[in-house]
């Protein structure tokens, strides 16, 4: 594994995790567009692939990044959860997130034991990524519109509030906050998102889910054990399809990622100390430095992305870069 290789796919890792993007599926079709050695240098679907041990490092990294970023929230969450055990409660909304969590993560934990290995050396190629890649993209459109079409249902339900004139009445904007229309993201089809309070107030939020629910909406990560399929992508699609807002659904998939994360990179920690990273050492700690540089950033601009914003985007994007990868692939 060359240095090139090591920066740009470290980048790249931090990056693409934490969008909806899907970054097996990057790391996957980029060396296969490349070509020449990438190709040869970064398969992951090998069985005993140096590559694997790189991308674990970079997990690590990921992972870290999302603790760093939001530390007072795990400060919170865990307190809760430590506190609960102790006394034998779910008293408060930090205590029952962090269950929450807790049993969210308990379903694509086991599917990962048991199926991360098949879908890895079976799927982890080329065109069934890019075939994946494109799925994602129209997971992404699809939850947006049937999003969008439960915000009109209920905004017809309610009828609009005429004002003098024959306007719409619009309320006022509080102070520190800004208008969020119902295309960009509104829970309710138009409301205000305070920055300085959005934190603790969308994981009051997430904790009144109701428990069926929010297990299921957590479970979609194990699609994305298909390389192609984003991780935050599926979470956030099935957040939305459940009724959650765009800043809770990402807040709560980037809060499940956290463990899901690190425990993959954990549980194959060994495989850097082992055969697999001899002689690339060097090429995983700057990758694993850029990955979480790269994954701190993006939190930190997706966590204010969503609160206005949509995956549309990023849906269009998969679409159009599947489809590029599956004519090249096929006309090369």
């Amino acid at each position: 594994m060359s240095w090139l290789e090591a920066a740009v796919i470290g980048a790249l890792q931090g990056v693409a995790e934490l969008f909806p993007v899907s970054s097996l599926g990057h790391s996957i079709l980029l060396p296969a567009v490349i070509g020449g050695s990438w190709a040869q240098d970064l398969d992951v679907s090998s069985p005993e692939s140096p590559y694997l041990a790189f991308i674990v490092g970079l997990h690590v990294a990921t992972a870290l990044a999302l603790v760093i970023y939001f530390w007072r929230d795990w400060v919170r969450i865990v307190r809760g959860l430590l506190t609960s055990i102790v006394r034998r409660e779910v008293a408060d909304a930090d205590q029952r997130l962090a269950w929450l969590l807790v049993l969210g993560t308990i379903p694509v934990g086991i599917s990962g034991l048991l199926l991360e290995h098949t879908f890895r050396t079976v799927l982890s190629k080329p065109v069934p990524t890019a075939v994946f890649l494109l799925l994602n993209g129209l997971i992404l459109l699809g939850a947006e519109h049937l999003r969008r079409r439960a915000d009109t249902r209920r905004a017809d339900t309610r009828g609009p509030v005429p004002a003098a004139g024959g306007r719409l009445a619009q309320p006022p904007a509080a102070e520190g906050s800004h208008r969020v229309d119902d295309e960009h993201g509104s829970p309710d089809g138009g409301g205000y998102v305070d920055e300085r309070t959005s934190g603790p107030v969308s994981d009051a939020r997430l904790a009144a889910q109701p428990v069926g629910r929010a297990v299921l909406i957590a479970a979609a990560q194990i699609a994305a054990l298909a390389p192609g399929i984003s991780r935050s992508g599926i979470t956030m699609a099935a957040g939305l399809r459940a009724g959650l807002s765009h800043e809770d659904a990402a807040r709560f998939s980037f809060l499940l990622a956290t463990p899901v994360i690190a425990a993959a990179g954990l549980l194959k920690l060994g495989d850097l100390a082992g055969p697999l990273g001899d002689g690339i050492h060097g090429q995983i700690l700057l990758g694993s430095v850029l990955s979480g540089v790269g994954a701190y950033l993006s939190v930190r601009f997706l966590t204010r992305y969503f609160a206005t914003r949509s995956l549309r985007p990023f849906g269009w994007y998969c679409v159009l870069a599947g489809a590029v990868c599956l004519i090249w692939f096929a006309v090369r």
